[in-house]
């Protein structure tokens, strides 16, 4: 009887490792190549851009998209994520509300609203660092 049990116990554990290796395997990936999530320390920089969801529509994070709603997309970081944006001096608190973007070497979406408040057009070097806890 204990060996059946010592069975189950260690089949079990096989099961939950398995499942473990797999999902880290798929959520390490996007789009075909993995992205690896940067170090919570320190300032980055990155190119952005402006565009996401479209006005009215829900978000990939499920928040509604406004005419003046302020945050970002990015491919990996998790949805809710405070961050700083800064652009030309000025610095923002933001969040990350989206997925994307899906155009090569952009790391950043950023809202049409949050553009705007930074002064951001077209593609540009950002400079982002995490907000902290």
């Amino acid at each position: 009887m204990k060996s059946t049990l010592a069975q189950r116990e260690a089949g079990l554990a096989c099961v939950a490792l398995l499942a473990a290796v797999g999902s880290l395997a798929i959520t390490s990936s996007s789009g075909g190549h993995t992205r690896k999530l940067p170090r919570p320390a320190g300032s980055y920089t990155a190119l952005a851009g402006v565009g996401g969801t479209a006005v009215g529509k829900r978000t990939a994070c499920g928040d509604l998209m406004r005419a003046r709603t302020q945050g970002v997309a990015h491919p990996v970081l998790p949805c809710g994520v405070r961050l700083y944006v800064t652009y030309h001096g000025k610095t923002v608190l933001t969040q990350v509300i989206d997925r994307g973007p899906y155009v090569p070497g952009r790391e950043f979406d950023l809202t049409p609203a949050l553009a705007e408040r930074l002064g951001l057009s077209g593609v540009q070097v950002i400079a982002w660092s995490y907000a902290g806890t």
